[in-house]
């Protein structure tokens, strides 16, 4: 007879034994308590060697008798309800009722209070009422509950000594909860405490631990996430260690294999975004091809894997023009489309990446197939995203770009009125400080804009003006999209609408400081200044037709000084920073790069992942690297010499210059001479 099988037959002979014996003792005797406590921990025993609810009915049912005949001074009092807490957890997990876990969170908050400080079971006990918190959270959603399982699985850690061997289990338990509010919240301090403790738990974790493949998995995701959100270097390069790390540690074979190597081959992207350097794509194309070898035929991921790989393709086309990615990633994601089923979830981008790569296409060879295969793709993502999906804003904007460019080669204002539509649909269904509002807001304003040249009508030139002003003050985009944007309006109101365009320029002048700085590389500065070089002419021309003198005066001097100074390089308001304030200055640089980097072209289509954030969680983190910029710059013009960091001077600090004579200033535009004379007594 098999083992397993006598002892089995060893446990139910000792309950019946058990319970013959209680239903023999009258009520009231004193052994009754011992009895049941017998029972419930042989039903115990039973449960956890055999997995079966009737058990835990029963342990849960003796225990709770038990509890009513415990006197509230019993010394065994909180182990007891420690116990029934655990029970109720358990069966809570099984059937899902409510009542089991809000008693389990009862009976361990009674048990902890119960417990001093120095009994040892605190250290368990406290774990567990953070872990129910925990899955009471999970299952109804209050904040409250998971606030309660951090603090109480941090106590649980601040009780625990060093060296003690359940400290590796109580940090990654508290990593868990702290990943959950993280996903919840997007409080960057939670990503930050989550790499603190599980770093920690890597540290006490030997060779050879089953833990470790989970926790250099784990520890390689929070640095992923924490390099989207901060686009530190540093942190790209510790995900790709530690999910190398936990490559190497896992076996042919292993289910997980695949994913790990999508998830390297991901964090290898990302750096390769960031840097630039082929060997990144190379790898990362190479560690998707081997999880795309290990998917097979049939398995649910392989579509969404396909889709990757085109978006992997089509980035790399966009950064080194070779046609051959751009037939990769449509070849890829056609196989993606020909294996989803007519109910597959990822339909809508698949077929909107289709549309952007024939976009694309059309931009580069010019066939203008490409161009109305783009609109029937994009058209059958909108048909077929449900309502709410994430990816409809990017689609409407993307199937807008393709109408606007038909107009422009066949000139039917249908192609307009549609593209009119989809923006118009886009916008309502993106939020203000959205960084893909600027996009939608500017493309928009140059539809308007056709449409006022095409039909005359003078309503669609101050909707342009609009949505112009609303793009360029936006506080949830990146300085450089905005004076790039700030500069479209002001040089549309002065050729069609001059008397509305002092605001405008006033906006780019204020925006050029950060413009030529932010996230800028000697190379870029050059060219940005190239860019620049007709502002301040046009903004003093139309100041001086405005015969506002001085606002030319002031304008020219800005210009003045922050283009010889960044061609010269003889000033430079980060390094004035850094020398004096270093830690402000590299937030600052931080925030700014996250800023730029996380903007697209107002024009260039975008491709969907599999995992692209939610419109409310794009928005969320712009909203914060919206805040938080401002908040620094703020900050810094409060310190002694920084009053005026990153703003253009003002017209009466200019003209001090005229202390002791007659200062010209001569504006040479093309369509007109002036010049500016301010004397010592003006």
């Amino acid at each position: 007879m098999e083992t397993s099988h006598i002892i089995k037959e060893m446990m139910e002979k000792n309950i019946q034994s058990l319970n013959h014996a209680l239903s023999q003792t009258a009520d009231g005797h004193p052994s009754i308590p011992l009895l049941l406590a017998c029972l419930e921990k042989a039903h115990h025993r039973r449960f956890v060697r055999l997995n079966e609810l009737e058990d835990l009915e029963m342990e849960i049912k003796y225990k709770t008798m038990t509890l009513t005949m415990t006197p509230d001074n019993d010394p065994g009092l909180s182990e007891l309800l420690s116990g029934l807490a655990w029970a109720h957890g358990e069966r809570f997990q099984r059937l899902g009722d409510r009542d089991d876990i809000e008693k389990a969170i009862d009976y361990i908050h009674i048990s902890v209070e119960l417990t001093t400080d120095d009994d040892p079971a605190m250290i368990l006990r406290l774990a567990n009422l953070g872990a129910y918190h925990d899955i009471r959270f999970q299952n109804l959603g209050e904040v409250t509950d998971l606030e309660d399982a951090i603090r109480y699985q941090s106590c649980a850690l601040a009780s625990t000594p060093e060296g003690h061997p359940k400290m590796p289990s109580i940090l990654t338990s508290l990593v868990v909860f702290l990943r959950h509010r993280f996903e919840h919240l997007d409080e960057l301090k939670d990503l930050e405490d989550a790499i603190k403790y599980l770093s920690r738990a890597l540290v006490l974790t030997p060779d050879g631990h089953p833990d470790l493949l989970n926790i250099l998995v784990e520890l390689g995701a929070f640095y992923s996430h924490r390099f989207e959100r901060q686009v530190e270097l540093s942190d790209v390069e510790n995900a790709i260690k530690h999910q190398s790390h936990a490559l190497t540690l896992t076996p042919d074979g292993d289910p997980g294999l695949p994913t790990r190597l999508i998830t390297l081959g991901m964090s290898h992207f990302r750096r390769f975004e960031y840097l630039g350097e082929r060997n990144d794509m190379d790898s990362a194309m190479e560690y998707q091809y081997c999880a795309l070898a290990l998917t097979p035929d049939g398995d649910p991921d392989m579509p969404s894997r396909l889709t990757n790989l085109g978006m992997f393709h089509i980035s790399r086309f966009k950064r080194l023009g070779d046609l051959e990615d751009l037939e990769n990633a449509m070849k890829h994601t056609l196989f993606a489309l020909s294996l989803a089923s007519n109910g597959y979830p990822g339909l809508p981008a698949i077929f909107s990446n289709l549309g952007v790569f024939h976009f694309c296409r059309f931009k580069r060879v010019g066939a203008l197939e490409d161009l109305e295969n783009a609109i029937e793709y994009e058209s059958r993502a909108l048909a077929l995203a449900p309502d709410g999906h994430r990816g409809i804003p990017n689609t409407l904007v993307n199937l807008a770009n393709s109408h606007r460019y038909r107009f422009m080669q066949y000139g039917e204002l249908n192609d307009l009125e549609l593209t009119m539509s989809y923006e118009s649909r886009a916008l309502a269904l993106t939020p203000d400080d959205h960084p893909d509002a600027l996009k939608v807001q500017s493309n928009h304003s140059g539809t308007h804009l056709s449409y006022y040249i095409h039909t005359g009508d003078n309503t669609h030139l101050r909707h342009s003006l609009n949505f112009f002003r609303s793009a360029s003050k936006s506080l949830s985009g990146t300085p450089r999209n905005r004076f790039s944007i700030a500069q479209t309006w002001a040089n549309t109101a002065s050729t069609h609408h001059p008397d509305s365009c002092i605001e405008a320029y006033q906006t780019a002048i204020d925006l050029l400081p950060q413009f030529i700085w932010l996230g800028a590389t000697t190379n870029q500065r050059y060219e940005d200044l190239s860019m620049t070089e007709a502002l301040a002419v046009n903004a003093a021309y139309a100041a001086i037709r405005s015969s506002d003198y001085s606002l030319a005066l002031e304008w020219l001097e800005q210009a003045r000084c922050v283009v010889w100074s960044q061609s010269l390089m003889l000033r430079s308001p980060l390094n004035m920073l850094r020398s004096i304030h270093p830690d402000l200055a590299t937030r600052l640089q931080a925030v700014a790069d996250q800023l730029h980097s996380a903007a697209s072209d107002s024009r260039e289509p975008q491709t969907l992942t599999s995992d692209s954030m939610t419109t409310e969680q794009v928005a969320q983190k712009h909203r914060r690297l919206a805040k938080e910029y401002n908040d620094l710059l703020t900050q810094i013009r409060e310190l002694p010499g920084f009053d005026d960091f990153l703003r253009p001077m003002k017209a009466a600090g200019l003209l001090q210059a005229a202390r002791t004579g007659p200062v010209v200033v001569i504006n040479c535009h093309k369509d007109n001479c002036d010049a500016t004379f301010d004397f010592p007594w003006s």
